[in-house]
């Protein structure tokens, strides 16, 4: 690990909900969710800790959270107004470094190993980003100082919310030490169950084993695991990010209940495909086309073929083998393209990004 290194990872805290609170200071205070409808079978993208405080969080259907919480107040999602605060966040990064990775519209990696700002203090870098992210756009944002992506995100979250945590390359092997293996990236829940049954809880019992027994029970994600156990993560931050697939989806307020009303759907679904498209035309080309289902009772199903347009005879085919695996009302429906860049040696990264799925029906 290089310990020259200085990463900054910035998280805002709730953001959509965040803005929705400045822009109304009547919801402060108050139970507030981002998402869509209870009634038309909406999720939470986001929510407040007010919420938080009655076990919401987001994924949860919108319907859910309401039985949670009778107060709650949901609010439809203004994606355009979500934007363009992003946006000025992105200008407050870009005043120290020009390294910077997005992980979404609130979250990003920031290299500040050559910034000379505050005599080259990342911590004292990621306190100024903080203030002026608040001062631009009156909402909080959370950091994480580290010499890697891997500990900067761990950190970002360790004072949440409007927290700032440093872990200098000095404290990485007693930081990580203790550190619930729960927390390393990739580690889901089936991982998890499986070093609880091991007795493994933290990095210091998954430094323990030896590089047979990391491949032994966990296959080639044993490596990885052995070396972010030593806090050892040799990513950079990137400024590119590729593409692997673009898509657009509903679900809908009532179970489509047959394969015609099902193919109904797809010109109106291949229509909103074409748009997003059309920003990513000159960078990418189509490789596959894929339908995605998700029946009445959220089993799920994804079929493609080799295409290089978004035909939609292709899609009613996919619409149709997809169906009769399961043969069932349908409560949502997915189109989408497979894509590789164009010009692969100006786009080298591998880290690769999807567009974000609809919250419900309607859901730009």
């Amino acid at each position: 690990m290089s310990s020259a290194r200085k990463i900054i990872h910035c998280d805002c805290d709730c953001f959509y909900a965040s803005i929705e609170m400045r822009d109304n200071p009547e919801l402060v205070g108050k139970p507030v969710a981002v998402g869509g409808s209870p009634e038309r079978r909406g999720v939470v993208a986001t929510c407040n800790y007010e919420a938080r405080q009655f076990g919401i969080h987001s994924a949860m259907a919108s319907a859910t959270a309401r039985q949670r919480c009778p107060d709650l107040i949901i609010i439809r999602p203004d994606m355009e107004k979500y934007r363009i605060a992003s946006l000025q966040i992105h200008e407050v990064f870009a005043r120290y470094t020009d390294k910077i990775e997005p992980l979404s519209l609130d979250e990003a990696y920031l290299d500040v190993s050559a910034s000379t700002a505050f005599n080259s203090s990342a911590t004292h870098i990621a306190q100024a980003i903080r203030n002026e992210v608040f001062e631009a756009v009156q909402i909080t944002i959370s950091a994480g100082v580290a010499p890697n992506k891997f500990l900067a995100k761990i950190a970002s979250d360790w004072r949440k919310p409007n927290g700032l945590f440093v872990v200098r390359p000095d404290q990485v092997a007693d930081f990580v030490a203790n550190l619930p293996v729960k927390k390393l990236h990739g580690v889901g829940k089936v991982t998890a169950a499986k070093m609880q049954r091991l007795g493994i809880q933290t990095c210091s019992d998954l430094r323990e084993l030896s590089q047979e027994q990391l491949r032994k029970y966990f296959g080639s994600f044993g490596e990885r695991l052995g070396q972010l156990a030593q806090g050892i993560d040799e990513r950079e931050v990137k400024t590119e990010r590729i593409r692997k697939s673009v898509s657009v989806e509903n679900t809908y307020a009532a179970d489509l209940p047959s394969l015609d009303a099902c193919l109904r759907e797809l010109p109106a679904l291949r229509e909103q495909l074409a748009i997003r498209l059309e920003r990513h035309s000159e960078k990418y080309s189509i490789q596959k086309q894929f339908v995605k289902i998700k029946f009445h009772d959220f089993v799920k199903t994804t079929v493609e073929m080799l295409a290089d347009d978004i035909d939609l005879a292709n899609y009613e085919k996919l619409c149709a083998d997809g169906f009769v695996r399961g043969n069932k009302p349908v409560r949502l429906l997915g189109l989408g393209v497979r894509v590789a860049p164009i010009d692969r040696d100006k786009l080298e990264d591998k880290d690769y990004n999807q567009l974000p799925l609809s919250l419900d029906p309607g859901t730009p």
